[in-house]
């Protein structure tokens, strides 16, 4: 079996284009607007073949209590969206912007929110302990690769949203319930994995 640096690089360059959350809903109209650049960080580590999610605080205004990558929208300061993801990443979970070896990044995210998401890939090697910024994080928490990886894994389901039907992706694991942008980003990456 390759090792894991080499099965995320042939991932990478495996056929598949940009996703969003209107993919499995072909009735919606993706609306026409300027998009924000932003990015997360998909970190897995090399031991355990797990990869890090937070669980987002209660508090937020945005999207309270939803799994998610660390991550978030690209700021001046920011010269690349994978220096985006690094920063985030330190300031979300406390995981040093030296520490994640970068592998590439997967085709770009459009959410419903009007953001054009980047997935940033990298693996993280040694011992490190996270540290949940508070005020965003409730927990830090990890999914095995090979769960994620597993097209059949998934489930689509739906809710009402604006008056209409929503459907989505979602991968559950134990307590945890993965669904929205951060389930499409993991289907991508199963699709191109499987």
């Amino acid at each position: 079996m390759p090792d894991l640096e080499q099965r995320l690089s042939d991932a990478l360059s495996a056929p598949g284009g940009a996703s969003s959350d209107f993919d499995l809903n072909n009735d919606v109209k993706i609306p026409d607007v300027r998009l924000t650049p932003a990015a997360v960080l998909v970190a897995i580590r090399a031991e355990t073949e797990t990869v890090i999610l937070t669980k987002r605080s209660a508090r937020l205004k945005h999207h309270p209590g939803q799994i998610a990558f660390p991550g978030g929208k690209q700021d001046a300061g920011d010269q690349t969206l994978a220096d985006t993801a690094l920063r985030e990443a330190e300031e979300e979970i406390g995981l040093p912007r030296d520490r994640p070896l970068i592998v590439g990044d997967l085709p770009p995210h459009q959410t419903v929110t009007g953001y054009q998401v980047t997935p940033v890939l990298a693996m993280l090697e040694g011992a490190y302990e996270p540290v949940p910024e508070a005020g965003e994080v409730s927990e830090v928490f990890e999914i095995p690769l090979r769960h994620l990886i597993r097209p059949e894994m998934f489930r689509v389901e739906g809710r009402r949203w604006q008056g209409r039907k929503r459907h989505y992706y979602t991968v559950p694991y134990g307590p945890y319930y993965v669904w929205g942008a951060t389930a499409r980003i993991l289907r991508a990456l199963a699709d191109r994995m499987s």
